[in-house]
């Protein structure tokens, strides 16, 4: 049976016998490595009895004395010809002749062969040596090379003589090998017969003639760098198979038949065999002594490559981790899949990048609703992801979480009248929250509507109350609500009042006024659930109403002015959930209405709001365009129900001052009013002034 060391070095020719004889199918037309596998594979599944007998090579292919240039010159040094005896070569098959000599009397080494053997390499060697001379005598003369006595076959060595002294003494290594596999290496040029293989061996030949044993010539010493000195020191042969390991190492190098295309005095120039580095494994060798000139530097590099891992364990572990360190909140925005977001109130409740993930298992647990707004735990996101997580739930709309379990839904709540007033006036000189407070008041619960023509100071109104319930009412959540606004207004809103100002401009889309204005409402009913006192500013619930009319599919009924008959239903749930709340809690809304604006549509819209209020606060554009602010029209203007928001002497001096008011105008009410406050610091010390 055959392995696969044995096979590679037999010839194509020599592998085809065998694979006929095998048994061996559609051999022709595989390659050489694939025939050897072929081979391999066949002697696997045959019987042992089954199998032919081990092919021996012809006499032809084992000559005495048989010279591979490219394995002796490279691994075991060059060697001196006997100039005397011709070199015989076998060329039977192959046009490529193989050089063999004869052993030298000066070194005579033999190979354990039977004598049967080496008589069948006599004959072709007489036969096939003229050719190889007549070539020979065509080519030039090289440059002359360090060669030894003829040593065919490599012997366990007998010395601890090392390489280097081998070489200046002019001796071919003998240890380097053991001999069956110098067997196998001698018969190894015949496998590849070519013009350019030829080529290199007549010219070794002729060279190798020509030359007579002398000293080492300089051509030696450039071949040996000095760094390859220092790979390792040099010591004495003591094993015969280091050989064997570094041809089991250098089997990803380029198979032989490829490296026989070379030419052979190149090869005969590579220094990796000749240095002592082959007397011992290449496994034993550290890679870090490569032949460069700051090797000798790579000692901290060395030490950080083995301590990779503890760096990396290291890094690990100062990585801080985030999760649960960072608290964040938002109003939850629920989505068809269970799942849900927090939105953040900077980009007004829209999807942006700091949107918090929410997943549906809390959102089961904790009964979550949209609007709610959760404030707790998160972590950024991990790799894959896209949104930071909420991990821990810390409150929910200001309250715990066993708390929110219990809380009855905004819909089966109580309503009632306003009964706890909301105080506006702040300053002496701030007519119009003193005038609001004594004609006008607001309560918590409160379903405002401030009538105004344009350009009546509707929005500096608003931003008067806005700041008034801020100073004097900090316990009340005050959101502002800017529809369809100029964008120049909402930032003059947000710089000048402390409230939360949620805005869509009038260069957005309806479906953005709805969106916005639908998550602000579901927010400010989520609070209202836990007890909160909430107060929106809405500005304004015309253009709110416009937007829902553009967005709302058609019903086929169309009122006067283009309003679809569904469109309003929406609007009035937003308006309507201003309530008082029994047992806590209160949802007051101010909304500003535009008339006289020239559109059908808007006074549909102000016909549709006008009874549903219970507070109603009218602007006078005469008032305005006379520069008398606030433009008020005080008996146009009042509160229902206002004995349960003032005490029954304040009520009865009001109503007083109504009846001396009722035959004036709006002017010359205005201006009277505004002169009988000039002298007074708040509204007390007014009505109590009306008795002189």
């Amino acid at each position: 049976m055959y392995n696969i060391e044995e096979l590679k070095d037999r010839l194509l020719s020599e592998l085809k016998e065998i694979a006929e004889g095998l048994g061996v199918t559609s051999f022709n037309r595989l390659s050489k490595q694939d025939l050897i596998y072929k081979i391999l594979d066949q002697q696997a599944i045959t019987p042992p009895e089954k199998l032919p007998k081990k092919y021996k090579t012809p006499a032809r292919n084992q000559p005495v004395a048989v010279v591979d240039t490219a394995s002796t010159t490279a691994n075991q040094g060059l060697i001196d010809f006997d100039t005397a005896t011709p070199v015989p070569v076998i060329s039977e098959k192959a046009p490529e002749p193989v050089l063999a000599l004869e052993a030298a009397p000066a070194a005579p080494v033999t190979r354990p062969e039977t004598p049967r053997r080496q008589a069948t390499r006599r004959e072709p060697r007489e036969r096939t040596t003229t050719p190889v001379v007549r070539e020979e005598q065509n080519r030039e003369p090289r440059p002359a090379r360090e060669v030894a006595p003829p040593a065919e076959v490599p012997s366990v060595p007998t010395s601890e003589e090392t390489p280097r002294q081998e070489r200046e003494n002019g001796t071919a290594p003998e240890s380097r090998q053991p001999a069956p596999p110098r067997e196998k290496r001698d018969r190894e040029p015949a496998r590849e017969p070519s013009r350019e293989e030829r080529e290199p061996v007549t010219a070794l030949r002729e060279n190798r003639e020509n030359v007579q044993p002398v000293a080492p010539t300089p051509v030696r010493e450039p071949i040996a760098p000095p760094v390859r000195e220092n790979r390792e020191p040099v010591q004495p042969p003591t094993q015969p198979q280091p050989r064997d390991n570094r041809e089991t190492v250098r089997e990803p190098q380029p198979p032989r038949e490829n490296r026989d295309n070379q030419p052979r005095d190149n090869r005969d120039n590579q220094p990796r065999d000749n240095q002592p580095r082959d007397n011992q494994p290449r496994d034993n060798q550290p890679r870090d002594n490569q032949p460069r000139e700051n090797r000798d530097n790579n000692q901290p590099r060395k030490v950080n490559n083995g301590q990779q891992p503890n760096n990396n364990n290291i890094n690990s572990n100062n990585f801080k981790e985030f999760d649960g360190v960072i608290l964040n909140e938002g109003v939850l925005e629920l989505m068809q899949d269970g799942y849900g977001f927090l939105r953040s109130t900077y980009y007004n409740y829209l999807a942006s990048p700091d949107d918090i993930y929410v997943s549906p298992s809390q959102i089961k647990l904790f009964a979550l609703k949209t609007g709610d707004t959760v404030k707790g735990q998160i972590r950024p996101p991990k790799e894959g992801e896209k949104y930071f997580a909420l991990l821990k739930v810390d409150s929910i709309n200001g309250r715990t979480t066993e708390e929110i379990r219990d809380r009855i839904p905004f819909q089966h709540l109580t309503p009632l009248f306003p009964e706890e007033r909301l105080k506006l006036t702040t300053k002496a000189s701030q007519y119009s929250t003193r005038i609001m407070d004594l004609f006008a008041p607001i309560g918590k619960g409160q379903r405002g509507m401030i009538v105004a023509q344009p350009k009546t100071g509707k929005t500096v109104l608003l931003k008067e109350i806005a700041n008034a319930i801020s100073e004097n009412h900090p316990e009340v959540y005050l959101m502002i609500l800017l529809i369809d606004e100029r964008p120049e207004e909402v930032t003059d809103m947000a710089r000048s009042v402390n409230a939360e100002v949620i805005a869509s401009t009038f260069d957005e889309t309806a479906e953005r006024h709805v969106k916005i204005s639908s998550i602000v409402l579901d927010k400010a009913k989520r609070m209202v659930e836990c007890g909160h006192d909430v107060v929106i500013l809405l500005d304004s619930i015309t253009r709110l109403a416009r937007a829902y009319n553009t967005v709302v599919p058609s019903s086929g009924k169309i009122l006067s002015g283009g309003v679809d008959a569904n469109a309003l239903h929406k609007p009035k749930r937003f308006f309507g959930a201003a309530r008082n709340v029994e047992n806590g809690g209160s949802l007051t809304i101010i909304a500003t209405a535009l008339i006289d604006t020239g559109s059908k549509m808007d006074e549909v819209i102000f016909e549709e709001f006008k009874g549903t209020g219970n507070m109603e606060l009218q602007l006078d554009r005469k008032l305005a365009n006379k520069r008398i602010y606030p433009s008020i029209d005080v008996p146009a203007s009042g509160t229902r129900r206002e004995d349960l928001l003032m005490d029954k002497d304040e009520l009865n001096r009001v109503w007083i001052l109504r009846k001396f008011m009722s035959d004036m105008n709006a002017v010359e009410a205005m201006e009277f009013l505004k002169d009988r406050m000039k002298g007074t610091k708040d509204n007390d010390e007014f009505l109590i002034s009306m008795n002189s």
